[in-house]
């Protein structure tokens, strides 16, 4: 086929104007070009993957990278040498991936996210490998643990929860899927803060992941830019264009010393802005330059020119140059796809108007059309108040050029809204870009919205609540926008590394595809819920998993647990929504029939239960962290108590992160996924739990809905008001007080507001009982006590049965198939970025 009848494969649309398209001769021409360029042999690069290769290219390291004697290195240089002779695995199969996309080109997906919650490097490197068995054992030789030696790895802390992660995991799969992706994040000197307790209070130090050398990064001095903030506009008459000028150039260090720098400070918001622009600015430049450097859309100058073709800067406008040539601009959104991890890069739709208005030269209207066809947002919560928006004053100082080209954005927007809906001057008004009030806003998912080509939420509940609700003026003008992609968990991180004898059995039941990324066929592990010896092995290795962090909670915490408890597992970023109070409330409740010890509730009936809560409050979020407080509080009551002994335990744990995270999760029992329904837009905690085998306790919302249907319902413990109920309730005035002719609710609060948890300041937590009665109770704690009681009464009545408790285990494994970050990828393939 000639390039006038050739068809471009999933292109939206085209261009009013004639582009350039290369013919099938040229194509074949540059791939010949590209091959030779490119071909670099690696034929004698020793294939090490073998444990005795392993072992020499450990010891090459040690001695000529490292300049140490084995025999007189320490722990920490034994794990840069192994790491070493990793990364040369990896530098091979980097070198062939780049060379066969280089010399094929294609479409390229480039992921911005303001995190990337990578965890620890090694362990998961060796998974993906397929060589962990065999570096084992070449560490064995050398008469090395691998697992004391993988100790010494930090969690690189670039993130803080489930954006982050969810991030890290779209990579993992990208990646193994064979998706031809970048992902662009910041690397953040101390990322989110270490959590410490002190006495009994959230206290931030520092996080200095990077004190130690580290061995999987590759610093690219060649690619560095300036990044300019601050300054002003000016028209350059001459060149035709506006021209930002007198601007500063900024310090990466400085910028990217901190995730989430304290938002309740000036300089704190103007930190996080410049942390986002940084990363915007910086990625664009390298996508741009990537764009350029592909050949295939550059039109040699001695060609015949068209007027929608550009000059790439740095070359001379003669003609008759050889050297100089064009790029057609108008192919990059079949080139190019760019996914915003929510709002935090959206700064990145009016920095690529900027680029191609003002460096290329481009008319509005393409220069529109490419940044809409290029870009696609994620968004990742249903509460308004989240919602990304910055004060017009802070941009206009920072990114004047920017604030132009929004307002610019927002007068063309309005336009259309009025003519898709004339003399509907309100919704005008809700759909701006800029919201009016005492302090002019910009909101950046509106902005999102209006310069991407699709939107999607992360859930199907999340995602028809956006267009019900919160994007519902959105959602009338471009209903062909919107979308759903449900979240999903890379197995590889969250099965087959931190739970293998899991993972193994799984193999031995359902077959060797498994291993090979065959996520789908997770689902024929259903067929062995009724099998006596599988039910026995899941419940060993549960049992195994339990006594593996039972030790490490005794070593940290020097707390007796009891592994025949029920594990009873709510860790997460500790915010109100998600309703941590909701599981204190239950733990004080269950302290209190232990104390009183009668009825239904003495000591040969009740189930033992280990309640274990972890995770981060924003430095800033002052109620979030008296929270914290006051778990730590009641378990200290709790855990001292001679009467309750090891029939009920209370655990805050400090620091929570992914390496806990791998620990944690194949040892629980019970999953708390409590969200208030409506408020959680999909989580992926989860699904971790869920393909780890715990059972999961939560309300309908977020992705426990999709959960539910895949395990059954009778595999899930789910209670509470629905989204109807709440806004019903909201509607008609909800009273928390009704809820309080529940003696043992009554009971609970009663403690908690008159001091008997805080003897030593009797009125520490009256704030946290004043949000839940005088200010309405907000997020419905106590409206939804009750049922959460009665179910848990079922969850301990099921686990006394084994045979029932881990025959639903197995419905939960095989129904997490659906939930893999591998499926989710390919939809965002097929649907979005048309790769």
């Amino acid at each position: 086929m000639n390039a006038s009848g050739r068809q471009k494969q999933r292109s939206r649309s085209s261009f009013v104007s004639v582009r350039y398209i290369p013919t099938d001769e040229e194509e074949e021409q540059h791939r010949e070009t590209e091959a030779q360029n490119l071909r670099v042999s690696l034929y004698e690069i020793k294939n090490i993957e073998t444990i005795l290769n392993l072992v020499e290219n450990f010891n090459r390291h040690l001695h000529l990278t490292l300049m140490v004697d084995r025999f007189h290195s320490s722990r920490q240089e034994y794990y840069l040498a192994f790491s070493q002779a990793l990364r040369d695995i990896l530098a091979k199969n980097w070198i062939r991936t780049q060379q066969f996309y280089q010399m094929t080109g294609g479409k390229r997906v480039y992921y911005l996210s303001l995190e990337f919650y990578i965890g620890r490097y090694m362990r998961n490197t060796l998974i993906n490998l397929d060589i962990n068995e065999e570096m084992t054992r070449a560490a064995e030789t050398l008469n090395i643990k691998l697992n004391d030696i993988e100790q010494l790895e930090d969690d690189a802390a670039l993130g803080n929860g489930g954006l982050g992660r969810l991030a890290a995991c779209f990579l993992d799969s990208m990646a193994t899927l064979g998706i031809p992706s970048y992902g662009y994040g910041l690397r953040y000197q101390f990322g989110i803060f270490k959590q410490q307790i002190v006495d009994g209070w959230q206290v931030e130090v520092p996080d200095d992941w990077l004190r130690q050398p580290m061995p999987w990064e590759i610093r690219r001095v060649q690619n560095e830019i300036h990044i300019h903030f601050y300054g002003k506009v000016i028209w350059n008459a001459s060149a035709n264009h506006f021209q930002w000028t007198d601007y500063e150039t900024v310090i990466a260090q400085g910028i990217t010393c901190v995730l989430y720098p304290n938002d309740n400070i000036a300089e704190g918001r103007e930190l996080r802005l410049k942390q986002e622009y940084f990363l915007i600015a910086a990625s664009l430049h390298d996508i741009l330059r990537r764009f350029k450097g592909e050949k295939r859309w550059q039109k040699p100058s001695n060609q015949e020119t068209k007027n929608d073709t550009l000059q790439l800067p740095g070359t001379k406008s003669n003609e008759s140059s050889v050297e100089s040539a064009s790029v057609d601009f108008k192919c990059m959104p079949d080139m190019v796809a760019i996914q915003l991890n929510d709002t935090h890069p959206s700064l990145a739709i009016p920095e690529m108007m900027r680029l191609l208005l003002d460096y290329e030269h481009l008319s509005w209207d393409d220069a529109w059309y490419i940044t809409v066809h290029c870009f696609a947002y994620t968004n990742h919560t249903l509460m308004p108040e989240a919602i990304e928006r910055w004060p017009v004053q802070i941009i206009e100082k920072l990114l004047p050029r920017h604030l132009q080209i929004i307002y610019e954005i927002n007068v063309r927007h309005l336009k259309n809204v009025r003519d898709h809906f004339p003399f509907d001057e309100d919704r005008v008004r809700r759909m701006s870009i800029i919201e009016e009030g005492p302090i002019q806003l910009i909101n950046m998912a509106y902005l999102s919205i209006i310069g991407s080509h699709t939107v999607n939420g992360v859930a199907q509940i999340h995602s028809k609540l956006l267009c019900e609700s919160m994007f519902k003026d959105f959602y009338e003008l471009t209903p062909e926008k919107f979308q759903n992609k449900t979240n999903g968990v890379t197995f590889r991180r969250w099965l087959a590394l931190c739970n293998p004898d899991l993972f193994s059995l799984i193999v031995e039941c359902i077959g060797e595809q498994f291993i090979r990324n065959d996520y789908q066929s997770l689902q024929l592990f259903h067929r062995y819920a009724s099998d006596k010896n599988i039910l026995s092995r899941i419940q060993q290795i549960k049992i195994k998993n339990k006594l593996r962090l039972a030790r490490m909670l005794e070593d940290e915490y020097h707390i007796d647990i009891n592994v025949e408890s029920i594990f009873d597992v709510q860790i997460k970023r500790i915010h109100e929504y998600k309703r941590a109070l909701l599981c204190l409330l239950h733990a004080i409740t269950l302290y209190n029939r232990l104390k009183n010890d009668r009825g239904e509730n003495k000591q040969s009936s009740f189930v033992p239960r280990t309640i274990i809560i972890g995770g981060k409050a924003a430095p800033g979020y002052a109620i979030a962290k008296k929270i914290i407080k006051l778990i730590n509080d009641v378990a200290l009551v709790i855990n001292s108590d001679p009467h309750i002994g090891n029939r009920l335990k209370l655990l805050f744990v400090k620091n929570y992160r992914v390496t806990a995270a791998e620990y944690i999760i194949p040892a629980a029992d019970l999953s708390e996924q409590i969200s208030l329904a409506g408020t959680e837009a999909s989580g992926t905690g989860n699904m971790k739990f869920m393909l780890n085998g715990a059972l999961t306790i939560g309300t309908l919302d977020g992705a426990n809905i999709e959960m539910r249907e895949e395990c059954g319902p009778e595999n899930m413990y789910t209670f509470g008001f629905t989204v109807e109920d709440v806004q019903r309730r909201r509607q008609q005035s909800y009273d928390p007080y009704e809820s309080l002719k529940n003696e043992e609710l009554r009971l609970a609060i009663d403690q908690i507001r008159d001091g008997y948890f805080s003897p030593d300041d009797r009125s520490r937590f009256h704030d946290i009982i004043g949000a839940l009665l005088i200010g309405g109770d907000h997020w419905m704690v106590l409206g939804d006590y009750q049922a959460y009681v009665d179910k848990q009464s079922e969850v301990s009545r099921d686990f006394l049965n084994p045979q029932i408790w881990y025959s639903k285990c197995i419905h939960n494994i095989a129904a997490a198939a659906k939930f893999s970050s591998d499926r989710t990828i390919e939809e965002y393939v097929n649907d979005i970025w048309l790769v």
